[in-house]
């Protein structure tokens, strides 16, 4: 047996590490945590000073004896989790769940795995950091105290089976205000002017920085315009300079993989985490933007020896934060000569832009020549203007380009059209001036990226929370994020050329998202819910100064109990208050008066997700209910919209002497027919639905199951074998049943369906597989 156990989080990180050191040591991994806290509600006990109850859970029992085992036989053990809080609470819980004692264990830290770095880390070990355990300790405590007791009251209030987080909730409230920011926003129309001169490669675009809010004064801009002379009025050249942007750090690594490479935020952390495990980038979980000396130096020696030495500049940044909660670098390579690295595309991808970024911020700055023409009008005050912009020199630009979440705004760095050879006083010759309709914007709604540089800017959250916190909203159902399609919208165009005004009107897309994030009803109606009655939770202030605590609990300046219970009193106090007097919330809105039986028409949120009613429960007559379509909301939905769901369900003809019906259950539109149901094409709407077409729908849907189908069975009606999306399987009534490679699927028995059928029954399932189970309307 080694006489040194060194143990880390994951085995990736294991194998990499075990590389490095001799005979002397065994690595092994703790897979993660290896407790928790239990799932009942005395996990905390808050009269004996917020103690917590741990339990390991099942699948980390066996992983906890063995080493358990190893620790026993081991003279020295070393705890080498993560360098920050999480990993600080895992070192904790390892010493106290194997049984460890001071005298034989050591807590090392590194945020690079490099042979190097390991050794080093050796040489000066520490003890465990006490704060560090107990600012996660504090968050974990806070979180689970604020879910256990929020939830029972929203099941009570809005919707069994809802959940609330602190976070969570801020993040979830920051893209509802968002929503109702645009659904508020009125678009405001004004037409810009801009003038092209000069013919073929000498031909270049001024614009007139004043837009006209009315059509008539841009057709008088026009008018004015014919016949007029254009002069150069001024000509102003000057030097302009771009520099880099810091490393990166676990946001901005997030927002830009995001931009870049359309990653979502949980999946840039994943592979983030390989490529660290791996030894190819430091340790991915950083608010800073600070390079060791040994990178800077590194990093100079590959840009001198890849570009020359003119394209090299030393740069040191600090970090802004004042709340910074690791003392690690920026993420950057482990080695600045590896400029790519083997293994799966998105690694290569993430791993290429790290490099990028971390080479390019220790480049020289981009150089330019920026030119301002102003173009005087004969017949108007106003002057036109053009810009032209040539890059002397590219420097960091050779290498990298920060992206933007600004559609309209022109990248950093992108080179505006040069202007052609110009001098003052010069006279212009006009080809066209256009004035075009455009209109303004709202603010944009958040991608992940963009909601992640938000919780930040605003203080809350910390590295290690972003990825979680944008999962779970989505996960709860309060968040979707999804494509839309925009509405057309037309616009106008007035075009001077030579003499003559010609206008037109064209249409344009508006409104189309990709990849952005939306409120669900649901969402909404608990964000609401929370802002009226646990103000607190919800405010962006008090939830920053929260993650300011635990900074404080982290540097040892503030006892975490003490914190917990400045929370948890008035919280509780709120929670006992808001059980007895709060209203059921619903977000109901009422429509108006339906137009043939006048009845009130409203739409609210009900125990199966957001519907219409037509009517009252309280008189004789029972109302009529209609659920919401897929992209429909309770604060959008119109009138019309909501009669039109009443247009279902509805009978299109008839087959086989049996009625054919169409309407929209929880898996979209579908036609009901003998009992059976038949999922119409995406592409159809299902108020189109003609009776031939719910035939040929019918008879291609038994056509395919019939193909489906390659054995049945006399003795029991409910097992088949059948051609499955990956391959033959067995349908044993609800169970489907995997056919081993030796068995041919058409010589089959029923007996050896019905075997194989108890065998796979009997089977322990593997913790963490996906059941092979079928899906059902």
């Amino acid at each position: 047996m080694a006489k040194n156990l060194l143990i880390v989080e994951s085995p990736a990180k294991a194998k990499t590490i075990e590389g490095y050191l001799g005979k002397d040591f065994t690595v092994k991994s703790s897979y993660g945590h290896i407790r928790d806290l239990v799932k009942s509600e005395d996990a905390i006990d808050i009269k004996n000073n917020f103690a917590q109850k741990y339990e390991v859970p099942a699948d980390k029992k066996q992983v906890v004896s063995e080493l358990k085992k190893l620790a026993k036989e081991a003279e020295t053990v070393w705890l080498a989790s993560d360098e920050d809080r999480e990993g600080e609470a895992i070192s904790w819980h390892l010493f106290e769940t194997l049984g460890l004692k001071d005298a034989n264990t050591k807590r090392i830290v590194f945020h690079e795995i490099t042979k190097p770095a390991i050794l080093k880390a050796i040489e000066s070990p520490r003890k465990i950091d006490y704060n560090l355990v107990n600012a996660q300790q504090a968050r974990r405590v806070l979180d689970r105290l604020v879910g256990f007791e929020l939830s029972p009251v929203l099941w009570k209030k809005v919707k069994p089976s809802l959940s609330a987080g602190r976070v969570q909730s801020v993040a979830v409230r920051l893209i509802v205000e968002r929503e109702r920011e645009i659904i508020r926003f009125t678009p405001e129309a004004a037409f810009k002017i801009v003038a092209v001169f000069g013919k073929g490669r000498e031909a270049f675009k001024a614009e007139l920085p004043e837009r006209f809010a009315k059509q008539g004064d841009a057709e008088k801009f026009l008018q004015d315009c014919i016949g007029a002379d254009f002069t150069i009025n001024s000509l102003e050249t000057k030097p302009a300079k771009r520099s880099p942007a810091a490393p990166f750090t676990t946001s901005t690594l997030q927002q830009e993989a995001s931009r870049k490479l359309g990653f979502s935020v949980s999946r840039t952390m994943t592979v983030a985490q390989k490529l660290y495990e791996s030894g190819k980038i430091t340790y991915m979980r950083t608010d800073s933007v600070n390079l060791s000396d040994t990178a800077l130096s590194a990093a100079a020696k590959e840009i001198n020896s890849a570009y020359g030495e003119r394209y090299h500049h030393y740069r040191v940044y600090k970090t802004k934060s004042a709340g910074a909660q690791e003392a690690h670098e920026a993420i950057r390579p482990t080695y600045f000569d590896v400029h790519s690295v083997d293994g799966d595309p998105s690694e290569k991808r993430l791993y290429d832009l790290i490099w990028k970024r971390a080479i390019a911020s220790q480049m020289s700055e981009a150089l330019f020549e920026k030119t301002t023409a102003k173009i005087g009008i004969s017949s108007r005050k106003e002057e036109l203007v053009a810009n032209g912009e040539v890059m002397k020199f590219d420097g960091f630009l050779k290498v990298y380009l920060e992206s933007s979440d600004d559609e309209d705004e022109p990248q950093n760095g992108e080179d505006n059209a040069m202007l052609p050879p110009l001098n003052k006083g010069q006279k212009l010759d006009l080809q066209e001036m256009t004035a075009t309709e455009r209109f303004s914007r709202p603010a944009p709604r958040y991608t992940e990226a963009s909601l992640v540089k938000k919780l930040e800017e605003l203080g809350i959250g910390r590295p290690s929370t972003y990825a979680p916190t944008i999962s779970t909203i989505q996960n709860r159902g309060y968040v979707v994020k999804e494509d839309r399609e925009g509405k057309a919208r037309s616009f106008k165009v007035m075009t001077l050329k030579g003499r003559d005004i010609t206008k037109e009107e064209k249409s344009e897309n508006t409104g189309a998202e990709r990849g952005k994030l939306f409120p669900t009803d649901i969402g909404s109606v608990v964000n609401d819910f929370l802002v009226q009655y646990f103000k607190e939770i919800v405010d962006f202030h008090f939830t920053a100064s929260v993650e300011k605590q635990f900074d404080e609990i982290a540097q040892g300046l503030e006892e975490w109990t003490d914190m917990i219970r400045g929370f948890y009193t008035p919280f509780h106090k709120g929670v006992e208050n808001t059980i007895e007097t709060a209203d059921k919330a619903t977000g109901e809105r009422e429509l108006g008066i339906h137009p043939e039986n006048g009845k009130k028409v409203s739409v609210r949120i009900g125990r199966f997700g957001p519907f219409v009613q037509v009517g009252d429960s309280e008189g004789d007559e029972k109302p009529l209910y209609a659920s919401l379509r897929a992209g429909q909301s309770i604060e959008t939905i119109t009138m019309d919209e909501a009669l039109e769901l009443f247009k279902l369900p509805k009978k299109v003809g008839m087959f086989e002497d049996k009625d054919m019906t169409v309407a929209i259950g929880k898996f979209g539109p579908y036609i009901r027919h003998n009992g059976s149901f038949y999922s119409l094409p995406k592409d159809t709407d299902p108020h189109d639905v003609t009776e031939d077409q719910a035939v040929d729908i019918i008879v291609d849907k038994r056509k395919r199951d019939a193909e489906r189908v390659i054995k049945t069975f006399a003795e029991d009606a409910d097992v088949k074998v059948l051609n499955g999306r990956w391959g033959p399987y067995i349908e044993f009534g609800k169970q489907n049943v995997k056919i081993p490679k030796d068995k041919d699927p058409q010589a089959l028995t029923y007996e050896e369906c019905k075997a194989l059928a108890d065998a796979e029954a009997k089977a322990p399932k593997k913790p963490g597989a996906k059941r092979f189970a079928k899906k059902g309307k």
